[in-house]
Formats: C-alpha cells, structure tokens, sequence
C-alpha cells in the first residue's frame, strides 16, 4: 500500500525522505505537545505545588511505559527486515506475536506499579502535601499504562505499514483530545491533577483504539493483526533490537528522578519547576530527531533485510546531512525562544522565570550534538544490531548523563545540573563515532 506514492523499497533522494519522514517528525512533535499539556494547565490553574509533585511523578510511570518503545522500535525492525526478505505472512505473525505480548506485559506492569507507586515517590523526597498529589496523579496515570504502552507501540508499525500520514492523525486526534479535555477538566470544572490524569488517559484511549481498528480491519496495508503463536526466538530478538530505545526511555526516566532529587536538595520546589518545564520543553526540540530516526528505521531495515547496501549507505549519509543542519536550528531557536516559553508555563514568578530561562539556554547546546547519538542508536537498531544501540544508549542516558549530574554540580554549582546533558552527549560522540568505524566494513554504509 502506498501513502503519497513512496514505498519502504524505493530509492530515497532528500525530498523521498523528508517527504516519508515528515508525518513521523511532525507525529512525535505533536506527541511532545500534548505531553506538555498537563504540565501547562496545571502550572498555570493548580500552582506551583501541584507542578512540582506532577513533575515529580511522571517520570515512573514512563518508566514502567518504556517497554512500549522497545517493542515498538525493535519490532518494527524486526517486521520491516522480514518483510524485505519477501516473507509478508511470516512478518504477519510475528507483527501479532509482539502486540499482544506489549499488552499482556503493560497490563503486568500497571499491577506492579500500583503497588510501588506511593514507596517511590517517598523515595525521591516527597512528603505531606507534595506526596499526597504525586500520589493522586500518579494512581490514575498508573492504572492506564496499557493505554499509554499500545499507544507508543502502534506509533513506528504505523510507518511499516507505509502509513505514516495515518499514523499522524491518530496522534493529531489522541493529543487534540487530551488539550481540549485539559481545557475542561482543569481550566472550566478544576479538577486539578486529578483532571490532568483523566485527561491523559482518555486521550491515550483515543491513540490505542484506533490503531488497533485499522491493522483489524484494513485490506490494503503490509501488515495486519491476527493469528500469532508463541515464538520466543521473536520476542527475543525483538526485546534484543529494542534494548536501546528501553534504556533510553528507562534512563530518561530514571535521571529524571535523580534530577529532581539533586535539585530538590539544592533549589527545592523551584528547581523541581524549573526541570519540569526542560523535560517537557526538551521533548518538543528532540522531537525532530526522534520523529526522522522513527520515519526512516524502517526504511533502512528492508533495505537491510532485501542486501541493498548501497541504499543503506545513502540513507546514512543523507540522514546525518539533513539531521546536522535541523540540530543548528534546534539550537538558536531554543535560545531565542527560552524566554516566551519559560512565561508561558511559569511567568506568575518573575524570579522562577529569570532561572528557567538561563537553565534552559545553558541546556540548548546539547541539541549541537544530540542528533548524531540519537540517529546513530536507532540505524543500528534498525539494522537488528540492538547490542550495539543499546551501549550507545546506555552510555549517553545513563552512564555520562547521571555521571555528569553528579559530579559537574561539585565544580559549577547549579549550573552543573544544566550543563550535564552536554557533557553527557559530547562523551557519548566518542562512542558513536567509534561504532561508526568499527562496523562501516560489516554493514557496508
């Protein structure tokens, strides 16, 4: 099935992939919007209390979460190099394998994190009034992870199926759900956190049902949902392809709660705001890399599946060309845009504000050198080399970032804390580059 008449086999010039990519940057642009929603409301209508306790939180429900991205991303993989092969029932079944096991396993999670929830949040520092609204939040994100964990699986198989436009107003529809529901719950009927949550969760309802309507019902898509039986080589070579999106979900997550942690030591409930609005506003401007490496995986994993190197050879090397020129434009236009947005969430504290938008501008240089670990990470990926990805991943999000948060506050004070990132990705370029090298010969790019 053809979506504006490019498929997964074609040859790729720089218009075939900004054109293919396009609905998947733009998707994962929408998807880092609405994830700012609740953030915004509740800032801006709840306080500045309940902003922090939500910031405080949210990063252990995305931790359970990131098992979606895993499956995600290295089923797609896996899925794409099969049916490059030319083997569409095989890929069939194992496309079907991996959704109901993502389901079977988000399900086993939200049990797990219902119960751990409270013991966590008590973990990083909260107490009296902060803990009772993580916990009223969290509880209701909590119990919905197998909305959240279907919805970011469904999100890379949307572009195997050389459907990515489609794949665009599922999320165009999920997120305008959420900001419309946001509008009501929090702004007109008050609700708070509580809003906020319910918000999040009907929206994600809206994300999953679609998807799994379509790959039901649709007759003209390269993959479709149905008959599956236990295969456990799959799901291990899906689970091994994924494990870099996994550690960089899971890290993400978990060096945000050491963040919140650090500052909540140093700044308090300030700087718990101040990070809130980085991570939310990070995920906008890193939205242009994750969208290309999601839109083009695919592509470079039939290729990979049917021997094509030098169409893999291609994508690599226009990849990074149109990837450094959009990491300048991230850069100068997270500086130039610190301020607005900085007002936008917290602009009722004129000193918040003034600290935000230096923490901010100093966290922006890490967008200079982010692509490049970020697309090299997921390339191995798609090429089902996910040991290799997976220590990329490691090393930047984990390794090096929380090394850094630890250690550069000792010599640079608060700034320490917002500088850790660049740090953390020019460390991580050094194994990048490494990899690059090591295995040009092997992969043929």
């Amino acid at each position: 099935m053809r979506e504006g008449n490019i498929q997964l086999s074609d040859h790729f010039d720089y218009r075939r992939l900004i054109k293919f990519t396009g609905p998947s940057i733009i998707m994962m642009l929408f998807t880092s919007i609405y994830g700012i929603v609740d953030g915004f409301f509740v800032s801006n209508f709840a306080g500045k209390s309940e902003f922090a306790a939500l910031n405080l939180i949210w990063p252990y429900p995305m931790l359970l979460g990131a098992v979606g991205y895993m499956f995600g991303t290295g089923g797609t993989a896996l899925v794409a190099k099969t049916l490059g092969e030319g083997n569409k029932d095989r890929a069939n079944r194992y496309f079907s394998l991996i959704i109901y096991s993502t389901f079977i396993t988000s399900v086993l999670l939200s049990v797990f994190g219902m119960f751990t929830l409270e013991g966590v949040a008590k973990l990083m520092g909260a107490e009296g009034k902060l803990l009772e609204d993580a916990k009223l939040y969290g509880y209701i994100i909590m119990a919905a992870t197998p909305t959240y964990v279907m919805q970011v699986v469904f999100q890379p198989f949307m572009i195997t199926a050389e459907r990515p436009r489609l794949g665009l107003w599922i999320t165009v529809a999920s997120g305008m759900t959420n900001i419309v529901l946001d509008i009501i719950f929090v702004g007109i009927l008050s609700w708070g956190l509580a809003g906020a949550a319910w918000a999040s969760v009907i929206s994600q309802v809206v994300g999953m049902a679609w998807p799994i309507i379509f790959f039901l019902t649709a007759r003209r898509t390269t993959i479709k949902l149905g008959k599956a039986s236990l295969e456990v080589g799959v799901m291990l070579k899906s689970c091994s392809n994924g494990l870099s999106e996994l550690v960089t979900n899971v890290a993400i997550c978990f060096v945000s709660m050491v963040y919140n942690w650090r500052l909540l030591i140093m700044v308090g409930e300030d700087g718990v705001a101040i990070y809130g609005f980085i991570a939310y506003v990070n995920m906008i401007f890193l939205a242009v890399f994750f969208g290309y490496s999601m839109g083009v995986s695919p592509v470079v994993s039939y290729h990979f599946g049917a021997g094509n190197r030098d169409e893999i050879k291609n994508l690599r090397k226009r990849s990074l060309n149109l990837e450094s020129a959009a990491s300048i434009v991230m850069t100068v236009s997270a500086m130039l845009l610190a301020e607005p947005l900085a007002k936008l969430f917290v602009g009722y504290d004129a000193g918040l504000t003034a600290m935000t938008t230096h923490a901010f501008r100093l966290y922006a240089f890490s967008y200079l050198l982010s692509y490049l670990n970020i697309f090299a990470s997921s390339f191995f990926t798609a090429l089902n080399d996910g040991v290799t990805s997976a220590i990329i991943s490691f090393s930047r999000m984990l390794l090096f970032q929380l090394g850094s948060v630890m250690l550069l506050p000792m010599v640079l004070g608060l700034d320490g804390i917002w500088l850790s990132m660049l740090s953390a990705e020019i460390l991580s370029l050094c194994i990048t580059v490494f990899f690059f090298f090591r295995y040009r010969s092997k992969y043929g790019y």
